[in-house]
């Protein structure tokens, strides 16, 4: 090779040589420092890709097992609470149990109840303030635990308890029922709480709302808070009088239409006056003739207007004026209707003692089977929260086969660079030293 004073090969390319080198160098020291593999996208672009998306999978099923954990302890709350209620149940047992002896006194049961309502305040307000994190526990929502991968979501949710007094102790079964015994005619009225249900011709209820009636079919449906006579509480039910049906369609129609007023649905037939508010007082069924309503769950009971079963304030009245409709067990004895809406509440006799002890051992048996699905919502959330934690351990070792360096490697890496960093520099001050020999041929 020529000698040249104009360009140093060998030092230039011992530089290169040093360069390259150097960054072999510095990525073995970020990997050491670091302990990842991957410190930028030009590392590994795809692994980097695959890397993140790990990442994310594990951050969603780390939180979602806390999700599953605190929903446990919930679960748990709530499975305190009613274990409490259930020792105060067993305690209402004892009480009701000797309310119902005859060798118990007047002034005995009084005593006996007072124990027995404060149970029942007690009970209320364990409903009422048992709370986790702020919110209550027993209220109409129910828990739901949100579950995700990052990818893929479950809800896990646990049933609705609203745990008060009158829920639970109060006796079930209040009915009464109406039968279509002969033509049900316009004006008639069915009471029932504090609405009165006003029976009405297709002609009446075409005036009362021509937008939404039918002219073709009268068969209508059920009526929200009426503007004609009546005022407020009064809703009209349609009268079926469609020519293409018998009788006893007629009857069954105009009964469905009763049943879906006081239900706040649509009736049969055309829905005229639609939006109707339900009845808080009762609900409804209909079935061909007849129609069976019962006391909503709020510790209310039906009656009827002749005082044949309770009406006492709280109770649901139930009277008709309707020739066409008779009240089932509408006699002196009241068959057929419940005479209190406190069955299950009182200890006051020996006979509402031994109704209150039916409806408390009932109460005893849904706090149990609440209890019981609290806890298999409970087993299922832990079962989860264990089935996430194996996820994020083998994902994060999957990531960590990708992303993680491999320092044995790299420490014999950081040798190799370093004495080829030292020998480069020493390469480059030789290389550059070599052009100092032309001086000699020039002296």
């Amino acid at each position: 090779m020529a000698i040249s004073l104009l360009n140093n090969i060998s030092a230039l390319e011992a530089q290169n040589e040093l360069n390259i080198t150097q960054n072999n160098l510095q990525k073995t020291l970020f990997q050491l420092s670091s302990g990842s593999r991957i410190n930028s996208g030009a590392d590994d672009a795809a692994g980097l890709a695959i890397a993140n998306g790990l990442e994310a999978n594990i951050t969603a099923l780390t939180q979602s097992s806390s999700n599953a954990n605190a929903g446990v302890g919930a679960l748990q709350v709530a499975d305190g609470a009613l274990a409490q209620v259930t020792t105060l149940l067993n305690r209402a047992v004892t009480l009701a149990t000797e309310s119902a002896t005859g060798t118990v006194g007047t002034s005995q049961r009084g005593a006996l109840q007072a124990e027995y309502s404060q149970i029942q305040t007690e009970i209320d307000s364990i409903g009422s303030t048992t709370s986790f994190n702020g919110s209550s526990v027993f209220n109409s929502q129910p828990a739901s635990i949100f579950l995700s991968d990052g990818q893929n979501s479950t809800t896990i949710s646990a049933n609705q308890i609203n745990l008060t007094s009158a829920s639970l102790l109060q006796a079930a079964g209040q009915s009464a029922t109406l039968s279509a015994s002969g033509a049900i005619t316009a004006g008639d009225t069915v009471t029932v709480g504090n609405t009165v249900y006003t029976f009405v011709a297709a002609s009446n209820a075409a005036t009362a709302a021509p937008s939404t009636l039918s002219a073709a079919d009268a068969t209508g449906a059920t009526a929200q808070t009426s503007t004609a006579a009546g005022g407020a509480g009064a809703v009209d039910v349609l009268i079926d009088s469609n020519t293409n049906d018998n009788v006893q369609t007629q009857l069954t129609n105009t009964l469905a239409n009763l049943a879906a007023a006081i239900n706040g649905g649509a009736g049969s037939g055309t829905v005229y006056q639609a939006g109707a508010t339900a009845n808080p007082d009762a609900t409804a069924v209909a079935s061909g003739l007849s129609l069976t309503l019962s006391a909503t769950p709020a510790g209310l009971a039906l009656g009827d207007s002749n005082g044949n079963a309770s009406n006492a304030a709280g109770d649901v009245s139930l009277a008709t004026t309707s020739a066409g409709l008779a009240l089932l067990g509408d006699d002196t004895a009241g068959t057929g209707l419940l005479a209190t809406g406190s069955a299950g509440t009182d200890l006051s006799t020996a006979t509402d003692a031994q109704a209150a002890l039916t409806a408390i051992n009932s109460a005893i048996a849904t706090v149990a089977a609440d209890r019981g699905n609290i806890g298999a919502v409970i087993n299922r959330l832990q079962a989860a929260s264990n089935v996430e934690s194996v996820q994020v351990q083998n994902l994060t070792a999957a990531e960590d086969q990708i992303t993680a360096a491999n320092i044995p490697q790299q420490v014999t890496n950081l040798s190799e660079y370093s004495i080829l960093n030292q020998s480069g520099i020493s390469a480059l001050a030789q290389a550059n030293s070599a052009q100092q020999s032309i001086l000699k041929l020039l002296q």
